[in-house]
């Protein structure tokens, strides 16, 4: 006969265990139902953030720059040192193929020993040394070997450091492609914040640098501009024209600029050869520390690592290009975003 048992009950402890855990899941799941999401941000803060990278993005263009001049510089350099080279092999042939002909013609005549011409295919330091031995050795002889012994130290000389260099050069071409890289990610990064904003907010900030411009043009009408003269003044005059030009980072004009392309080659059409970069441009003239000693043209430089630098335009105001997706342009001194470190009078 079957048995017929009650299933078993779970205990008390167990029950409430499960309440206890079907209870918090129902919490849980109307808290993530009624939890507000996560808040975008407001156009300000995506703007102070923006700013940011986009003055990481400079630092690191300075930097591009300066390894991008540095690269030119070393490339010149070894062209010109390989050119010395090759004439002086060119000199150096010329000199073994006058001893060989001096040599052939006394042997010739009987008037030296036939060892010479082994000599001559040997190193000169050697034969040198050898060489008062030889009685058959003319004056003219001698001095000919010693033109082959300088000539020879000279292109070897010439040699290793042309080997340096190149090797300098391809650690410089390492450290640019790094640099180009940063300042392209800051720019993407900056670019894909901005993407976060409405077409309403972008033209809200744009509205409100085109104000700040106004004002600064304003500014720099009211005040005296007498004071640009010389070259200074030429290269003011150069860098207004270029007013509304793209900012593009290592662009060195005449259809963009960064901020140190802008002011070399602003001087360049007053005549006077500045450094490329900002950190060197600082270190170009005469240092004016007060803000109210600073006469129209003078250079004038932000942040405490100098990356950025413009045309002081008087009144407080600064002619520049301040950054990616803006124009060279007038701007208040105390809104750049760094603190003014000092001018140069150039």
């Amino acid at each position: 006969m079957a048995s017929h048992r009650r299933p078993k009950q779970p205990s008390r402890a167990r029950v409430t265990v499960l309440t206890t855990a079907a209870a918090a899941a129902v919490v849980l799941s109307s808290q993530a139902a009624n939890a507000a999401p996560s808040e975008k941000p407001n156009k300000d803060e995506v703007k102070a953030k923006v700013d940011k990278l986009y003055e990481e993005a400079e630092q690191a263009t300075e930097k591009y720059n300066g390894a991008k001049e540095k690269q030119e510089k070393l490339q010149k350099e070894i062209s010109t040192i390989q050119d010395n080279v090759a004439r002086g092999q060119e000199e150096l042939n010329e000199l073994r193929d006058g001893l060989g002909s001096m040599a052939s013609a006394q042997y010739r005549s009987g008037g030296i020993d036939p060892s010479l011409q082994l000599f001559l295919s040997a190193d000169p330091d050697d034969y040198l040394d050898k060489a008062s031995t030889l009685d058959q050795l003319s004056g003219q002889q001698v001095e000919a070997l010693k033109k082959i012994q300088e000539k020879q130290r000279d292109l070897a000389q010439q040699r290793s450091e042309a080997s340096e260099k190149l090797k300098d050069l391809s650690s410089t071409r390492t450290e640019l492609g790094k640099k180009k890289k940063e300042v392209q990610g800051k720019l993407a990064s900056a670019q894909k914040l901005l993407n976060t904003l409405t077409a309403q907010e972008k033209a809200a900030l744009a509205a409100e640098e085109e104000r700040a411009t106004r004002s600064s043009e304003r500014e720099v009408l009211s005040g005296s501009t007498a004071s640009a003269s010389g070259r200074a003044g030429a290269a003011f005059a150069a860098a207004q024209s270029k007013i509304g030009t793209p900012y593009v980072y290592g662009a060195t004009g005449p259809s963009s600029f960064d901020c140190s392309g802008l002011t070399s080659w602003a001087y360049g059409q007053a005549g006077v050869g500045i450094p490329r970069t900002s950190e060197a441009q600082a270190n170009y003239g005469t240092r004016v520390y007060s803000m109210s000693d600073l006469k129209v043209g003078d250079l004038v430089f932000f942040f405490n690592d100098l990356h950025h630098v413009g045309l002081y335009a008087g009144n407080g105001q600064v002619l520049h290009a301040p950054r990616t997706g803006t124009v060279v342009r007038y701007e208040s001194m105390n809104t750049i975003g760094g603190p003014f470190m000092f001018g140069v009078r150039v």
